[in-house]
């Protein structure tokens, strides 16, 4: 959980352990934020171990891969504010298996950060980045967000990173700032921090991407050298010479080139051997571990070896992506890696849009996407369970909802179920965003 500065109230000193469901309580219960380090402080060990003594009793019955995930995670944070990290490593090490097992983001997001809060305590600093990287998808509530992006400052400000630090605490301001004073607090608690550490030792290096930060093999880029292609490494340095007439990116460690003496493609690794001979008019990059190519049958998919994994079958592809893929045969659809159908290919259209990020080609990270009948908008979800029927004008994917709008141009909002949540009577999209906002009670996230 986010900490607030070291001057807010403690926990009454009442046993925490008589106050109801631990995950309630450990849910309400508020740190006291070291100034100088940044981390929580624990006011009350006893009543702690009593918290992480009932996560595990309650583990002991949980049945489904949803509990176990949430449960292990949450006794990882009881064990990381004792102390105990060996013990808050494989709780949340585990609790991401059973997470990413479930296909939930959201879920999945918090495992990831509640990890990499105990990596971060541990000192292995480049696996907690990419984690709290990895975890902050564009599709969770803004709340998490902000959050998220404060754990990764305070990641940041451990490794001397004082620039970046103040990005991330930048960007949870942007967030959430405005209306969450908690947050406020903490952070200026961390930018006092901040400048008292770059007084002494100076605001470190310059900032990362996120690209930056997940790309843990930066992978050669094409490179034109006359009228071929070739490949150059981020300094710049030739390590694959100009031989090919086209050069597609890296990635899966794996390329598309194309010879100036045939019209088809061949497949190279990071090294430039040849791991497919030239063998498709047509190719797709790798994603997934799987690459579209066409063959006379259409557009198939291959493994590296090049051996089918999707029969040829299609008229127009989408690359994979967590593990499905959009395909058009006599209409769009999906398949998952095996080529199974999951989604009926009976949709005219796929026009997925966030309301924070535009269009999307196919799924969300979540596994949504919005579909087009005849011009009429709807959501289906990756096992092609349809959510909300194709009857609106237009349909925008919200972290905690969907919005729509009406045929006479009024917006609302869906409940993920399809249900109704705000009636159509607004005027545009802005509207609907700020009574969702008004709606949402959740406590802040723990991690």
């Amino acid at each position: 959980m986010s900490a607030p500065p070291a001057t807010a109230p403690e926990t009454p000193r009442r046993s925490l352990a008589d106050q109801g469901d631990p995950e309630q309580v450990l849910a309400a219960y508020r740190w006291r934020l070291d100034p100088v380090t940044l981390r929580e402080e624990l006011t009350e060990p006893d009543a702690m171990r009593a918290i992480r003594r009932r996560l595990t009793e309650k583990l002991g019955s949980a049945v489904d891969n949803k509990a176990r995930a949430r449960l292990l995670s949450l006794r990882a944070v009881a064990s990381r504010i004792l102390g105990d990290l060996d013990d808050a490593l494989a709780d949340g090490r585990l609790a991401l298996t059973y997470a990413e097992a479930t296909g939930e983001l959201r879920r999945t997001a918090l495992a990831q950060a509640r990890l990499a809060h105990v990596l971060r305590w541990r000192g292995d600093y480049a696996e907690a980045d990419q984690l709290f990287a990895e975890a902050n998808s564009i599709e969770l509530p803004d709340r998490l967000r902000a959050a998220l992006h404060e754990h990764a400052g305070r990641c940041s400000y451990d490794q001397g990173r004082l620039m970046e630090a103040c990005h991330h605490f930048e960007r949870a301001l942007d967030l959430r700032g405005a209306g969450d004073a908690e947050l406020l607090d903490r952070i200026r608690v961390a930018l006092d921090a901040v400048t008292a550490r770059a007084s002494a030792d100076g605001f470190g290096p310059y900032p990362r991407s996120r690209e930056e930060v997940l790309d843990r093999d930066r992978p050669p880029q094409p490179d034109r050298d006359g009228p071929l292609w070739g490949y150059t490494d981020h300094a710049g340095d030739v390590v694959i010479p100009a031989r090919y007439a086209e050069a597609q990116p890296f990635h899966d460690g794996l390329a598309w080139v194309r010879r100036p003496d045939t019209d088809r493609w061949s497949l190279i690794n990071l090294l430039g051997t040849t791991v497919i001979p030239p063998s498709y008019r047509a190719v797709r990059p790798f994603s997934d571990g799987l690459a579209w190519v066409v063959t006379d049958g259409g557009w198939t998919a291959i493994d590296p070896t090049g051996a089918v994994q999707v029969p040829p079958n299609f008229a127009d592809v989408r690359p994979f992506r967590r593990g499905l893929a959009a395909v058009k045969r006599e209409g769009w659809g999906a398949v998952d890696r095996t080529g199974r159908i999951v989604v009926p290919t009976r949709y005219h259209g796929f026009v997925t849009e966030l309301t924070d990020a535009g269009p999307v080609d196919g799924f969300t990270d979540e596994g949504l996407v919005v579909v087009d009948v005849a011009g009429r908008r709807g959501v289906v979800d990756r096992t092609g369970a349809v959510l909300v029927q194709p009857s609106y004008p237009m349909v925008v994917i919200h972290p905690v909802a969907f919005l729509v709008v009406s045929g006479s141009g009024r917006w609302g909002a869906l409940d993920r179920r399809g249900g109704p949540l705000i009636d159509l009577v607004h005027p545009d999209r802005a509207a609907v965003l700020e009574e969702i906002d008004r709606l949402l009670t959740d406590a802040n996230p723990v991690l």
